[in-house]
């Protein structure tokens, strides 16, 4: 039971604050120290310092073979393939799997079977049968014609000649990506509230300006993250068309290494170079994914340049603070 007098003695947070502003013995918070958190980061430490010690210091790797290759002119241009390779399929592949999602969502029956067939098959079969199969695609129609149903036909072709490695390549890779970038826009495009679509219509919105106004601005922001991933994941998916002697960065790689029999050099080149363009397609996915959180967020988390910045601003308020207290004894002696 509190009495009175408990009520009288209890200091009230003015109190605290004066008698803390006078200095005085106060309790002080301290934080719970984290013992085995700060050993197994430790360890974790140790042992990442004994891996980068016997990678670096392991002659096996030959990195001065690494260093001499890193920047010829063949891996450049498979490198360049790779990238282009990359793009084109990406760009393709959302292009159609954008069709493919907005026929899903059709109130029409046999458009949303249509596309839930295309991404049962494609989704169902490995990416390499696919790129097989189409490189092969000459055993079942050896000629393309263009003409009048069951009539006559104007321009034939030899699938052949029509269909090399490299664009066999982007047809494959396209149509396995836009499987994925359907079900992709697709779960972006569900997942906006309806009470955004039934707003836009209450103000006389029409459907497709709802869509790209409303729906699709809201979307972006579950579609971005699942993207710039599958972007890193066809970027390494690339490496498979060396199957079909594409001049990809791998398949450039291992023409070298058949003739100086340097394995292990050379596939660290093409390992590094995937890092580092990786790392690139990272950073970008991460301001790209910023700029789309805008509406969602007040304030946005501070970018890793300004956390830099602040640190230092801090350490650097710090170190001032701690020259001038050590200066003030030396003023007054």
């Amino acid at each position: 039971m509190v009495t009175p007098s408990d009520v009288a003695s209890t200091p009230d947070a003015k109190s605290l604050e004066r008698t803390d502003a006078t200095g005085s013995d106060l309790p002080r918070i301290v934080p719970r120290r984290h013992v085995g958190r700060w050993a197994v980061a430790a360890a974790a430490l140790l042992v990442l310092a004994m891996v980068l010690n016997s990678v670096a210091r392991n002659q096996a790797f030959q990195w001065a073979v690494v260093g001499r290759y890193f920047t010829t002119a063949a891996v450049l241009d498979g490198l360049l393939l790779t990238l282009w390779l990359t793009g084109a399929v990406m760009v393709l592949g959302f292009l159609l799997g954008t069709l493919l999602a907005v026929l899903r969502l059709s109130d029409n029956p046999i458009l949303r079977t249509l596309s839930w067939g295309y991404v049962w098959i494609f989704r169902s079969t490995p990416l390499l049968v696919q790129l097989l199969f189409w490189f092969n695609i000459g055993a079942l129609y050896p000629t393309l014609g263009l003409g009048l149903p069951f009539g006559p036909q104007f321009v034939t072709v030899k699938t052949v000649n029509l269909l090399g490695p490299a664009l066999t390549a982007v047809i494959g890779l396209t149509l396995h990506e836009a499987a994925y970038a359907a079900e992709v826009v697709r779960g972006g495009v569900l997942s906006v509230d309806s009470g955004q679509t039934e707003a836009a219509q209450a103000l006389g919105l029409s459907r497709r300006r709802t869509l790209r106004r409303v729906v699709i601005p809201q979307a972006m922001r579950s579609i971005v993250p699942t993207a710039g991933n599958m972007l890193i994941g066809t970027l390494k998916g690339t490496s498979i068309v060396s199957v079909l002697a594409v001049h990809d960065l791998l398949y450039s790689v291992q023409l070298i290494y058949n003739q100086t029999y340097q394995v292990i050099p050379l596939l660290m080149v093409a390992t590094l170079w995937y890092i580092v363009v990786t790392s690139v397609l990272s950073a970008g996915q991460y301001y790209v994914e910023r700029y789309y959180a805008r509406g969602n967020s007040r304030t946005l988390p501070p970018t890793p340049v300004q956390r830099l910045r602040a640190r230092l601003a801090a350490a650097l308020t710090r170190l001032s603070a701690a020259t001038a207290a050590d200066a003030r004894p030396r003023e007054r002696g």
